[in-house]
């Protein structure tokens, strides 16, 4: 073991046991030990404990512990630490400028254990309501704990995407003569990827030539490296055969094979462009997004593929919040921006009283922004600021707010769980099914908790929520934000084969939040959604009809 790896588990001791509020004697002493450590220059490892205890800063204690690392790897004390602490909780440990007391904060403070949730956190705007967190510390804090995350091997689809425009105008720049294209489960949007895939005319010799590109392995056939710490794959082919391939790579395995089984007569490779795989078939294009799985395959030979919804299609913009809970901007920057994107309306929803840690709405303060977009809504003769909130599903499936009069004179409501997560299918179920049946629900919110690469979503069974969604006129949202992605496309055709409309929400917590529709735009595209299949596709009049609401101005 070499003196800064000794070195390290000594600094791993003294924040962990920060964390903990334990000894500041110890604690210091572990540190200072850490600074003097991995900075000496003879061989740690190789000394007697009585050698040891001669180096300055080394006692007893702290000679015996190196001794303990040199011959048997581990260290005891600091087991005992690591086992009382969250995996998450000490990954954040080693975030540069991000010491055990701010760690602390937001682990008591917002509950989170891992990364994931922490980003998620910040993206909510929630570590600006914790003493000692600014703006500028939280849009610090995000962007090391994003490269942190992009360390583990998966990725977000919307940091590949926006990685891969960001590249391909790099590479048609560089090399203008030659085609490139995303392929892989970049071009199918799947919501997360291990890395960004591309074919390419470019022959392998050049591939070194690409600015930022460590390459670190080339044939004939690919060259694969990194590029901005994201992996990538180039796939090399002739021109002329460029279409057969870029189909080839873009279809999971399961597509392209059943694809492949579907007609056993025909030859698909040598064309140079993709349109020519389906028009040999005698079917028509497949969208990329669609070719995940072998369904959409029996569609496309019965001519009776969706036209996919595209973010142009949305009328309207639901799940907002504002400053009155945790958004960053104020209900007015907010209307302007969604007006400056061309909406219709926006649905206000900011948190109920129950997330008392997201500055939930207590009854009075619901009706200072109802009088306040009242105001707002007497200025505008082309857009409808609505009222609307979201609201906690309780524990035992109630509403929040239920009792006090207050729910009726919502226009929208969107029911979520954002607490007691821990669940198994059938008390999850039987939660969300509650709520579904309340009258007051119209939109069913990010149905199953999820956080991509962070937390999985409480089990419910899909089928029954979705059947009881068809039952009581509930919508499903399609939560947009890039962490959620929430419900998941893979029962948007079933969803629909029901008549339950799919929402397409932001959730946004600030301006910039309310471009995230894109990515949940892509999502919808693989479960095949329509824009005749989509809530906030309706034009004003049309969803208020829907939710039984009139549109008299106040």
């Amino acid at each position: 073991m070499t003196n800064p790896e000794i070195a390290r588990h000594f600094r791993e001791l003294g924040k962990l046991m920060e964390l903990h509020g334990d000894n500041p004697f110890k604690i210091r002493s572990y540190t200072n030990a850490y600074n003097k450590l991995r900075k000496d220059d003879r061989d740690l490892a190789s000394m007697s404990e009585a050698e040891l205890q001669k180096l300055e800063g080394v006692g007893k204690a702290i000679a015996g512990k190196i001794h303990e690392l040199a011959t048997t790897g581990k260290m005891e004390t600091l087991e005992k630490w690591r086992a009382k602490t969250p995996e998450g909780i000490r990954e954040m440990l080693d975030i540069s400028g991000f010491g055990p007391k701010k760690v602390k904060a937001v682990w008591d403070g917002l509950g989170v254990t891992t990364v994931g949730q922490l980003l998620y956190a910040i993206n909510e705007n929630r570590l600006v309501e914790l003493k000692g967190f600014g703006l500028k510390t939280q849009e610090s804090l995000k962007h090391k704990l994003e490269f942190l995350q992009k360390s583990r091997g998966r990725f977000l689809y919307r940091t590949a995407a926006l990685a891969a425009e960001a590249l391909l105008e790099q590479l048609t720049t560089a090399f203008p003569d030659e085609r490139f294209e995303p392929t892989g489960a970049l071009r199918r949007a799947a919501p997360t990827l291990k890395g960004l895939e591309f074919i390419t005319t470019l022959l392998p010799a050049l591939a070194a030539q690409i600015p930022g590109f460590q390459v670190n392995s080339s044939d004939d056939r690919c060259t694969q490296g990194e590029v901005d710490e994201l992996p990538l794959t180039l796939y090399h082919c002739q021109s002329e055969n460029f279409g057969s391939k870029l189909f080839r790579y873009t279809g999971s395995g399961e597509f392209v094979e059943a694809f492949v089984a579907a007609f056993p007569d025909t030859n698909f490779t040598g064309l140079a462009e993709e349109q020519q795989v389906f028009d040999k078939a005698g079917v028509p294009p497949i969208p990329p997004e669609m070719r995940e799985q072998a369904w959409s395959i029996d569609l496309a030979r019965e001519r009776s593929l969706p036209d996919l919804i595209e973010q142009e299609d949305l009328r309207g913009v639901l799940h907002v919040h504002t400053q009155y809970s945790d958004g960053i901007h104020s209900l007015r920057e907010m209307v302007d921006a969604a007006r400056e994107r061309g909406y219709e309306y926006i649905l206000i929803t900011d948190h109920s009283q129950a997330a008392f840690y997201a500055n939930g709405l207590k009854p009075d303060r619901v009706r200072e922004q109802w009088a306040e977009i009242d105001e707002f809504n007497e200025e505008f003769s082309d857009f409808r600021i609505l009222k609307g909130i979201e609201c906690d599903i309780l524990g035992d499936g109630a509403l929040d707010y239920s009792g006090s009069g207050i729910l009726e004179h919502f226009d929208l409501l969107v029911a979520s769980v954002h607490s007691n997560l821990n669940m198994d299918e059938e008390k999850a179920t039987e939660r969300l099914l509650a709520a579904i049946r309340n009258p007051r629900t119209n939109i069913l919110g990010h149905p199953t908790g999820r956080l991509l690469l962070s937390r999985e979503g409480y089990p419910i069974d899909h089928r029954r929520i979705i059947d009881a969604c068809a039952e009581h006129g509930v919508a499903i949202e399609l939560n947009a934000n890039p962490y959620r992605l929430d419900l998941d496309w893979s029962w948007i055709p079933y969803a629909r084969e029901r008549g339950v409309w799919i929402s397409i929400n932001p959730d946004a917590h600030s301006i910039g939040g309310l471009d995230d529709v894109r990515w949940g735009v892509a999502a919808a595209r693989k479960g095949g959604l329509t824009e005749e299949g989509c809530l906030n596709a309706l034009n004003l009049e049309e969803i208020m009809s829907w939710a039984g609401k009139n549109l008299t101005k106040p």
